[in-house]
């Protein structure tokens, strides 16, 4: 039996959460990295992504459902999502892009208080990166 998905894989301040670089829509990244072991129901993605309301998670579903990247299995009353041969061909260049940001996190948060400081932004939301 696989283990459930923890409800802070994904902290607020995670690098993960931050990174610049885009892969699909804003959560795709995040649901592909919850894929990573095998298929989730939809309830066990809500965990770790509690921040992305279900109209949201079920559009990004639909959207790498739709690219290749995950199936959608309706399995009784419920449905599995899994990653498929070209879903998880993008761990790799995932893997490296979380590297990249950790190592670069610290500059990163610096950029993003001098630019906010400069416009008058009221600083970073970790909602909206």
């Amino acid at each position: 039996m696989r283990q459930p998905l923890p409800a802070d894989m994904f902290d607020e301040v995670c690098p993960s959460t931050l990174n610049p670089i885009r892969f699909g829509d804003k959560w795709a990244a995040l649901v592909v990295r919850c894929l990573e072991q095998g298929p989730r129901r939809f309830s066990e993605l809500r965990v770790p992504l509690r921040r992305v309301t279900p109209k949201v998670l079920t559009q990004s579903l639909r959207s790498l459902e739709r690219d290749g990247l995950l199936t959608r299995t309706v399995i009784g009353p419920h449905v599995e999502y899994e990653l498929t041969a070209v879903g998880r061909s993008m761990l790799e260049p995932l893997t490296a892009a979380c590297a990249w940001t950790e190592r670069h996190f610290d500059e990163m948060l610096d950029s993003r208080e001098a630019y906010d400081g400069r416009t008058g932004n009221s600083g970073w939301d970790a909602a909206t990166g």
